[in-house]
């Protein structure tokens, strides 16, 4: 049994997607961020960067914090979701969804949509980085259903940061590749099952 401390965030539902697509029993636990939830001590000793998601094996005490690492020892575990054929091809991926789609959506919805009209500077920066990664993915799944060959781990950690396109301000009409990878995505139903933890907010949004 793996216990899940998450928000309803991309970052969250990126391992919560991955768990049901696994087939893994685990059991959620939200932890409200606009609470301010993460910086309780008992969740501190999980996840020392106060950040969800994290996870904790019941059976062992092992946990972990990042959804990336979590990502990767949950594929790791089962044995699904990273092809060996294609696992540096992942990696690469996976490190460019770290490292870049997440961290600047990020910033594009701090500033374009709870801070919309404060600073013109950071809105036009952030906006433009946005359309500049969504045309680097669209170029990527140019003849490709996913991003590094089969369905992985990859897909489960850039899909839910798509999924807030309209904070973002992107058209996914605009990007037809990423419209349809993300529908295509969108149709499955662990991702569908696993969106909705640790609690049902909206329905997906459908571009």
């Amino acid at each position: 049994m793996i216990d899940l401390y998450t928000w309803t965030t991309p970052n969250g539902r990126k391992v919560s997607i991955a768990l049901e697509e696994m087939g893994l029993p685990y059991k959620a636990h939200a932890i409200d961020i606009g609470k301010n939830e993460q910086f309780a001590p008992d969740f501190l000793a999980i996840s020392p960067n106060n950040k969800i998601p994290a996870i904790r094996e019941r059976e062992t005490g092992f946990h972990l914090m990042e959804s990336g690492a979590i990502l990767l020892w949950l594929a790791e575990k089962t044995g699904q979701f990273l092809p060996e054929g294609s696992k540096w091809e992942a990696m690469e991926w996976l490190m460019w969804q770290m490292g870049g789609f997440g961290p600047m959506l990020g910033q594009a919805h701090h500033f374009l949509r709870f801070k919309a009209g404060t600073c013109a500077y950071a809105e036009e920066r952030y906006g433009a980085e946005a359309k500049r990664l969504y045309g680097v993915l669209n170029r990527r799944l140019e003849g490709r259903d996913f991003i590094a060959g089969d369905y992985s781990i990859v897909d489960m950690a850039t899909w839910p940061w798509a999924s807030r396109f309209e904070w973002q301000q992107i058209d996914l009409v605009e990007f037809p590749n990423v419209r349809d990878w993300y529908l295509r995505i969108a149709e499955r139903p662990a991702v569908q099952k696993g969106y909705d933890v640790p609690k049902v907010t909206t329905p997906i949004p459908m571009p």
